[in-house]
């Protein structure tokens, strides 16, 4: 075999005959003659990549038509791919071919040819079905197969890092800069490979980066392959690379939400830790802090809200979701970097102020007070000319609803403080009934006044019957009218839980309010927001905490 090592610069004839010449190095006379020429190859690639990597794909072509060839069959020889960074600069070059908007049938094709050899550069179980081809130079380097192409696998990944690190470093520096085209390339690459665990800091990496174009310079296949990952747990990655996913391909996102509805109406809710644990997981309220995910998701929750007619559960996790959200917010904006009116755009900012502190944040006697503020302010944005259209009457209903821990706690307060009775309860009623055409919300506070009275007057007797609680019963169980039944019942439920001797009658009283009315459900949410609430609030009362205990034993449907 020829030892003439003499290469003239970017002779692909050369270079093409040798590697006919070589096959894939089967022989112990090819593969000396691969190692002999090994030095000279690295260069002659590298300044192949170095000649390519500023020329579009179809230029590059044109200006050397036997680069297909020569890279196709180098690509398949293991001596060359094996050694120091021959496969990294055989990678940079095919990338360098790959066309992101292909034109016509044949770039297709070229593109398709390119992935296979990317794929086979990169996967192990590619390498390993050819074994047989590859033991004697593996054996050499005194590694097992698999610890090889692990070793090569992790070394490649290590490398494509630092470089793309390195450019969004460099990003001003053009001459130096990575082309789209290629970023796009090593995007698609990763596609097949995504849940490899030693590809996961190129994945985080890809998805950190920002080149200079106004355009998405990662491929659609390979976002929307992450997050199908990511989403069926397959891989793991950090909040960052998450965040920036849900950013750069808003339908990911609003996949992940619907993904997180679906989990959470598959399971049982035994307690709302429960719901808070999986919403965690999910990362999502955690996203929410950055003001355009929050919209996005917020949106795509109250159309599931329209969608289910507004059903408890629904409900009850928007109300989790957004707890968990200013959680996040608030550990995350120390600085203030988003104001709560990129969350809120289009809300009554005072409003929205009151309704987003924590209860935890006031004293216990200033609750009363902070509630009857809410409702002050909300009865005048809607008793106001400028609220003409039900959609807007929505939208204020709907900002109310997602701080639902104001209204357990205005219903709450009812019966344990020293309130005054109106603002608290047509702030109730706002909330059960928010339309008051032919007068509903009206004829709601009326019949919750009703309802008030009569266990006020019953509510500091130690001994009950449920026949003491008659007229009250007969308020949930005799109306027609839905909303009067929810309000009554939410009202029911807080005095069975807080008065002397609602405990005593507690369970049989629920027992027989669901048995004769469709509101399972809403007295199943209260009951869990309620004992979330307590076991999250430090509030010492123990007796009742048992009791709910007790009472969420006895519901046996699933929400």
């Amino acid at each position: 075999m020829a030892q003439d090592t003499t290469m003239p610069k970017l002779n692909f004839e050369y270079w093409l005959d040798k590697a006919v010449e070589w096959g894939q190095a089967t022989t112990l006379e090819s593969q000396k003659d691969v190692c002999l020429h090994l030095p000279q190859l690295q260069e002659f690639l590298h300044q192949l990549y170095e000649t390519i990597k500023h020329l579009v794909p179809t230029v590059a072509i044109q200006q050397f038509p036997l680069i297909g060839q020569l890279l196709g069959r180098l690509c398949w020889n293991p001596f060359v791919i094996g050694y120091d960074e021959s496969q990294k600069t055989l990678m940079w070059c095919l990338c360098c071919l790959y066309s992101s908007e292909p034109q016509n049938a044949v770039e297709l094709k070229a593109n398709g040819w390119i992935r296979s050899l990317l794929c086979h550069l990169l996967s192990s179980s590619k390498w390993e079905s050819n074994e047989a081809e590859t033991s004697t130079f593996i054996s050499a380097l005194g590694y097992t197969s698999a610890d090889y192409y692990c070793h090569l696998v992790k070394n490649m990944v290590v490398s494509l890092v630092t470089e793309l690190r390195e450019n969004q470093c460099n990003g001003l520096n053009m001459q130096e800069s990575i082309s789209a085209s290629r970023v796009n390339a090593i995007s698609i690459f990763c596609v097949p490979l995504i849940t490899l665990p030693d590809l996961t800091p190129l994945l985080e990496t890809l998805l950190l980066y920002h080149g200079g174009s106004s355009k998405e310079i990662l491929s659609l296949e390979f976002l929307e392959a992450v997050n199908e990952a990511f989403l069926k747990k397959k891989i793991s990655l950090s909040e960052s690379a998450v965040f920036s996913l849900w950013l750069r391909h808003l339908p990911s996102l609003e996949k992940a939400a619907l993904h997180l509805l679906d989990q959470l109406f598959s399971i049982r809710w035994n307690s709302l830790e429960e719901v808070a644990r999986v919403m965690k997981d999910s990362l999502l309220p955690q996203a929410a802090s950055h003001p355009a995910i929050f919209r996005i998701v917020n949106e795509i929750f109250k159309n599931a809200l329209m969608e289910t007619d507004g059903t408890p559960e629904v409900m009850t996790i928007i109300q989790v979701f957004t707890q968990l959200f200013l959680q996040a917010y608030q550990n995350k904006n120390k600085q203030y970097e988003f104001p709560l009116k990129a969350y809120f755009p289009h809300h009554h900012q005072p409003l929205v102020r009151s309704l987003v502190r924590h209860p935890l944040e006031l004293p216990t006697t200033y609750w009363s007070h902070h509630v009857k503020h809410i409702s002050d302010m909300l009865k005048a944005i809607v008793e106001d000319t400028n609220v003409s259209s039900l959609s807007d009457l929505f939208e204020i209903w709907f900002l109310v609803a997602c701080f639902g821990e104001w209204l357990d706690i205005a219903a709450e307060q009812l019966l344990k403080a020293a309130v005054e009775p109106d603002p608290v309860l047509w702030l109730l009623a706002f909330y059960y009934c928010p339309k008051n055409e032919n007068q509903q919300r009206t004829q709601t506070m009326i019949e919750a006044q009703a309802v008030y009275n009569h266990l006020m007057t019953l509510f500091s007797c130690r001994d009950l019957s449920l026949k003491d609680l008659e007229a009250a019963v007969h308020r949930v169980t005799g109306v027609e009218q839905c909303c009067n039944q929810q309000l009554s019942t939410h009202l029911l439920t807080n005095f069975l839980l807080f008065s002397s001797g609602g405990h005593k009658i507690a369970q049989e009283c629920i027992h027989h309010i669901t048995e004769m009315t469709d509101t399972s459900k809403e007295v199943y949410n209260l009951l869990i927001r309620t004992a979330y609430r307590f076991n999250h609030s430090g509030e010492e009362n123990q007796r009742t905490l048992k009791l709910m205990d007790e009472l969420l034993q006895k519901f046996t449907w699933k929400v």
